[in-house]
């Protein structure tokens, strides 16, 4: 028989398991260590674009992950990193908005690289924003603090436990997982660990909601990333993707209309105005490609994610522009939406 302390926990405990969670976590780390990557496969769906090329996140996509028991807002930070343009720092100034109000911190660490000065000053960062000192000198953190080793796939066992043990001292996580997200290694332990740091809560999003992010903005980033796909190494970094705007076709016309459309006749499709901007006009003819090569198959790829998108097929309409110097033109960085 248990005594009623133990009693007392175990009825805690079970009460704790029961209790509905939600809260946001800020997912961070420098430039391509796979938050992007992460944050699609724990949602299941892809709301992040992800690339090789560091410094692809430039917003702070919010992701929404709802289980039976918890539901997580995952924000999807920009890469912290020494500015070098307005742009940059700007992308700076998102992650600061974004870590300003959280109830987690995800810190990403890729198993296949060093611990290396970026890590460092992220982890300082961390300490100034969510760690107070105690008396003793000691650090106790103000919301729980995860490492997330990415990568894993690339190492084999001895070298992953290396490497757990160098995380493990490079700072006082709360906890420590690791994951590979491109093979889907581990995902449902980092779930529960996220989970777990949650405090009770209501849900805040419907069910089906997987990202805080409208239709604009995500047709923007899609765009962008597969240009990213698309390019490669041949892509200015300077490039910035805006719609313009999105027209539905008109359902009442063909009510008002004194002949029916024929049987056989095409539905109208929804027009998708996009904007892709540049910083020089050499480089329009990159992004266009020999006989609009690149135009094409990048409207191909997106055909079926931007018809789920919209609700109905769609025809998207691109546009190449030149922004001259938009990294560090105040004006132009607002008109671009950063």
């Amino acid at each position: 028989m248990p005594h009623d302390g133990e009693a007392d926990v175990a009825l805690e405990w079970c009460l704790m398991q029961d209790a509905y969670r939600s809260g946001f976590i800020a997912v961070v780390g420098r430039p391509n260590v796979g938050k992007s990557t992460l944050i699609n496969a724990l949602i299941g769906s892809h709301i992040a674009i992800t690339s090789s090329r560091p410094e692809t996140t430039r917003k702070a996509i919010r992701g929404v992950l709802t289980t039976d028991n918890a539901q997580i807002v995952l924000v999807d930070t920009p890469g912290i990193h020494r500015p070098r343009t307005l742009l940059g720092q700007r992308l700076n100034d998102i992650v600061d908005d974004s870590l300003s109000d959280v109830d987690a911190v995800a810190f990403l660490l890729p198993a296949d690289q060093p611990i290396g000065p970026g890590d460092k000053r992220i982890l300082s960062r961390l300490r100034s924003d969510f760690a107070r000192k105690n008396d003793d000198g000691s650090l106790t953190w103000k919301v729980p603090l995860i490492a997330v080793v990415t990568k894993i796939d690339e190492l084999d066992h001895a070298a992953l436990v290396d490497k757990l043990i160098a995380i493990n001292e490079f700072a006082a996580f709360s906890d420590i997982v690791p994951v590979s997200a491109l093979e889907k290694d581990n995902l449902d332990e980092v779930k529960q660990v996220f989970i777990e740091a949650m405090p009770e809560g209501p849900q805040m999003y419907p069910e089906d909601q997987i990202s805080e992010e409208s239709p604009s903005e995500t047709i923007a980033e899609l765009v962008r990333g597969a240009f990213l796909e698309e390019l490669t190494d041949e892509l200015p970094h300077s490039l910035a993707v805006v719609v313009d705007a999105i027209e539905y076709p008109d359902e009442d016309e063909d009510a008002d209309s004194d002949e029916p459309r024929a049987a056989n006749a095409p539905k109208p499709k929804a027009q998708v105005h996009v904007s892709v901007y540049v910083e020089r006009d050499s480089q329009k003819p990159i992004i266009i490609g020999r006989k609009a090569e690149h135009l094409v198959r990048v409207k191909k790829k997106l055909r079926t994610p931007i018809n789920r998108i919209v609700g109905c097929k769609a025809n998207l309409d691109m546009h190449v522009k030149v922004a001259k110097e938009w990294q560090s033109d105040p004006k132009k960085l607002e008109r671009l939406g950063f």
